[in-house]
């Protein structure tokens, strides 16, 4: 089994530690921009309400539905990847599991920002790029 794990990161290990660094790049520069897109009343029930009933059916969601959670699949894999080597695989796994749309997501993205020390930091990052403060979970 050791054997294995160590014919595999000589074999690829170059390129895991070239993808931490790019992720770990991208993921400083996308942080803010991302965390300012998020509607300030997301956390409520009638800010998650509404942002529902906007969804839109037509082939060409469904396909960037299809991309977004192939993407946020990537990065939850890239992230588990990350915390075995060097990259910011805690904050890809969040990105992730946000990006991707399964059943219980709305309820485990409140449990995250319920924390009062992420809920502030998104809250300090909103204010820097000029958005109002996000308003807190509904319980």
């Amino acid at each position: 089994m050791i054997d294995a794990i160590t014919a595999f990161f000589s074999a690829w290990g170059i390129w895991i530690a070239v993808g931490s660094l790019l992720m770990f790049v991208a993921s400083i520069a996308a942080v803010p921009l991302i965390i300012a897109r998020i509607p300030a009343d997301y956390f409520t029930r009638e800010g998650h309400r509404r942002i529902q009933q906007m969804a839109d059916r037509s082939l060409a969601a469904l396909l960037l539905a299809l991309l977004k959670n192939l993407l946020g699949l990537l990065l939850l894999l890239a992230g588990i990847v990350m915390l075995f080597t060097p990259g910011q695989g805690l904050l890809s796994i969040l990105f992730g599991l946000m990006l991707m749309n399964y059943p219980g997501k709305y309820a485990l993205e409140c449990s995250i920002v319920q924390k009062p020390v992420i809920f502030d930091a998104l809250n300090r990052l909103r204010t820097k790029q000029g958005k109002p403060p996000l308003l807190p979970p509904d319980v």
